[in-house]
């Protein structure tokens, strides 16, 4: 199965270098539908017609984003050398309502670029 998700600049090109390989992501009913295997195609939200098309390698399912942060390596999730030590599960709520992340839980979204 092939999905379609948005991606701000900065992420979307770094899953294009390769150095982000998790995409965390709010476990709605849209993301529950994913499952490995299946394609991602990553539409960048400055460049609508510029896209990644990725694998799903492994899902990573986590009641929070704190249990989540605990877990997985976040410099491949998005963060770098730089700004890890300041790295935390709050980072999310600009992205997702606390409401929103108890109601559903999150993913972490491994993936591999497609050639």
């Amino acid at each position: 199965m092939v999905h379609t998700m948005k991606l701000m600049p900065s992420p979307f090109n770094m899953i294009r270098s390769g150095n982000k390989t998790i995409e965390l992501r709010l476990y709605d009913s849209k993301r529950r539908k994913i499952k490995t295997g299946d394609t991602i195609i990553f539409k960048n939200t400055d460049e609508p017609l510029e896209t990644l098309e990725v694998k799903v390698i492994e899902l990573y399912i986590f009641d929070s984003f704190k249990a989540l942060y605990r877990e997985l390596p976040l410099l491949k999730c998005g963060y770098t050398k730089e700004d890890i030590d300041m790295a935390s599960p709050d980072d999310m709520d600009k992205y997702y309502t606390k409401e929103e992340q108890e109601k559903y839980g999150v993913v972490g979204i491994k993936i591999a670029l497609q050639e």
